[in-house]
């Protein structure tokens, strides 16, 4: 059900949109199940939640590593939250919830493992091998790196018990590639035209498509300031110093509205934002804070990455993440030799089982190396490595066989590297 009466309803991307078609558009025609109920952005939605790439977020770093405490943010956590506050602002605003909703969970499913260190170490890898072009030292962004995932790499069995795509929707692949959270700008629109998603050569450079997926990107950065702050204050990472710093910059805020003071938390913080939000958004103006909710929005951002982001104690973190990375990516590296496997492959399976066999299980869902035409072959997702006509095709699956994996996970591999 769509609120008609919101002050958006008007722009949704619903049947009678001008939009729908190109936003329900997929790349491939998608199996049908007699009887399915589903709409195409609710089908998205159930495709991603069954993906393995969704599942591994549980054990993947939002900002602290490994975390002794349960209840500190995981990056499948944060996915979960934007789908909250997204579906929160889309209700209230007359969009399209379940379009909204399908971007939120797979927002972030190009997040490699160690978090936003782990996406600069495999970015550095990337532009020093010059596995692909990029632009403003961008070679390889989550954002991107999301949509590759979504179109190429994560696999789900049809009926007929075959491995199939994902074939997602553009609505959702565009709100997928276009989420970052860094807003620049006070009001937010989305673009007018549907263009090929491979012409994102950088982070941040087109608005979403549709408006539900301008409101995810804004809901990506309400999600993960407040709860940030509140893993900060678990971890008591923070001083009482800082935290009167948080205090005066909401105080502020509600002194500026004419409101009595709140006390910062989680709960105020995405509150606060999401009324502000809905209070000055209109289809004339966009998407839109008050002034004084975009300076809180920014206030907020630079005292998190000032006290939380870069604190001391993540340095550590940091240095061990580019370690284990590094290590991993050269060891499959060594795997490879002039177009050729199989010569090394049984010294590998000796000496590192886990990895050896694990990766080439991996890859051989992907590679022009599996006969598709035997029978029987399970396998009916594109061919995306061509080895060993591409060479540098096996060192890219290298960096997206590290992309999917998790923090633990590549932890693991690691000491298996390094055991006698």
């Amino acid at each position: 059900m769509i609120n008609t009466q919101g002050r958006l309803a008007r722009v949704a991307t619903v049947p009678e949109s001008g939009k729908w078609k190109a936003a329900t558009a997929r790349q491939h025609t998608l199996y049908q199940k007699e009887g399915d109920i589903r709409t195409p952005f609710g089908r998205d939605f159930t495709r991603i939640l069954h993906s393995t790439a969704y599942r591994r977020l549980k054990h993947k770093t939002q900002v602290f590593f490994s975390p002794g405490n349960d209840h500190i943010s995981t990056r499948i956590e944060h996915v979960n939250y934007v789908e909250s506050v997204a579906s929160t602002i889309c209700e209230y605003m007359g969009l399209n919830v379940e379009l909204a909703r399908a971007i939120a969970i797979g927002h972030d499913l190009g997040h490699p493992p160690f978090g936003h260190h782990g996406e600069k170490v495999l970015n550095d890898i990337v532009r020093d091998e010059k596995l692909w072009s990029g632009q403003n030292g961008q070679y390889y962004w989550h954002e991107k790196n999301g949509l590759h995932f979504v179109d190429n790499i994560e696999l789900l069995e049809g009926p007929d018990r075959k491995k199939y795509n994902l074939d997602l929707t553009y609505g959702v692949r565009d709100g997928i590639i276009s989420h970052c959270g860094e807003v620049s700008e006070a009001a937010l629109y989305p673009r007018e035209e549907a263009i090929d998603l491979s012409t994102f050569k950088r982070v941040n450079q087109f608005s979403p498509f549709t408006w539900e997926g301008c409101v995810v990107k804004l809901a990506d950065k309400i999600s993960y300031l407040g709860r940030d702050i509140e893993d900060a204050q678990t971890l008591d990472i923070l001083s009482d110093g800082q935290l009167e710093i948080l205090d005066g910059i909401v105080a502020e805020y509600f002194e500026k509205q004419g409101q009595s003071r709140g006390n910062v938390n989680n709960t105020t913080v995405i509150h606060l934002l999401i009324l502000d939000l809905g209070k000055n958004s209109s289809v004339a103006n966009g998407l839109r804070f008050s002034d004084e909710g975009f300076e809180v929005l920014k206030n907020i951002q630079d005292f998190n990455v000032k006290n939380i982001y870069h604190h001391e104690r993540l340095n550590g973190y940091k240095d061990y993440g580019e370690l284990i990375i590094h290590r991993v990516y050269d060891a499959l590296k060594e795997l490879y030799n002039r177009g050729e496997i199989a010569e090394k492959l049984p010294y590998f399976q000796k000496q590192f089982p886990l990895l050896t066999t694990n990766f080439m299980n991996w890859i051989s869902d992907y590679w022009n190396q599996t006969d598709r035409r035997t029978e029987g072959c399970p396998l009916q997702n594109q061919i995306i490595y061509h080895i060993p006509e591409e060479p540098l095709d096996f060192y890219r699956a290298i960096i997206d066989y590290i992309s999917g994996m998790t923090d633990q996970f590549i932890e693991k591999i690691y000491q298996e590297l390094i055991r006698f």
